[in-house]
């Protein structure tokens, strides 16, 4: 995922209530291909993320073949099977995991999908069973633009402390950008 997104309420859809259990955590197929360029292709869903706005499906395919294929952990963020986001966790050593305790999380989510509480559903799950499934990681850790308040939320809501503002910590689309430090421990309490 490069990056972090979801900021503002819904555009477009049904003001229902999301059924949960239609929200799955599953990997990324070229079937999905379809639904991944809706979100890929999207200004405001690349806004705070390293990558620009696919412009072709050989984007998408190349992000679902290349791309997703490359984080420690990466799945789709499915409502009812139909990808409409990615979560991952990449290593901060990717060359020696053994002696690597602490992995960044970074997540996208289509914005017909955003204040929905999606985000943080699919983030708590991620929780829940990353501590478990990569029994060596002690620590989750989230970057997040200052900007991006819409992120820090779903962060807050899953039990992510913040840490502090690194300052000019990253360069995006060409500008040095303040970023927030988030994190959780496998020993904290479950949200």
């Amino acid at each position: 995922m490069e990056g972090i997104s979801i900021a503002s309420k819904p555009s477009g859809i049904e003001e229902s209530i999301i059924d949960f259990s239609q929200i799955t955590l599953r990997p990324l197929h070229l079937s999905d291909i379809d639904d991944v360029m809706v979100w890929t292709t999207d200004k405001k869903v690349a806004k705070f993320c390293s990558w620009e706005p696919h412009n072709s499906k050989e984007d998408g395919i190349n992000y679902i073949e290349n791309i997703a294929t490359k984080f420690l952990w990466c799945k789709a963020i499915c409502f009812s099977d139909r990808a409409i986001g990615c979560i991952s966790l990449s290593s901060n050593s990717p060359h020696d995991i053994s002696r690597n305790k602490s992995a960044e999380l970074g997540y996208v989510l289509g914005s017909n999908y955003w204040g929905r509480g999606i985000a943080t559903f699919a983030v708590k799950q991620v929780v829940k069973v990353t501590f478990s499934e990569l029994s060596h990681l002690e620590r989750i850790e989230a970057l997040v633009d200052v900007q991006n308040v819409g992120s820090q939320k779903v962060l807050e809501k899953s039990g992510f402390q913040k840490e502090g503002v690194l300052r000019k910590y990253v360069q995006l689309k060409g500008k040095g950008r303040d970023m927030i430090m988030y994190s959780v421990f496998d020993n904290d309490p479950k949200v």
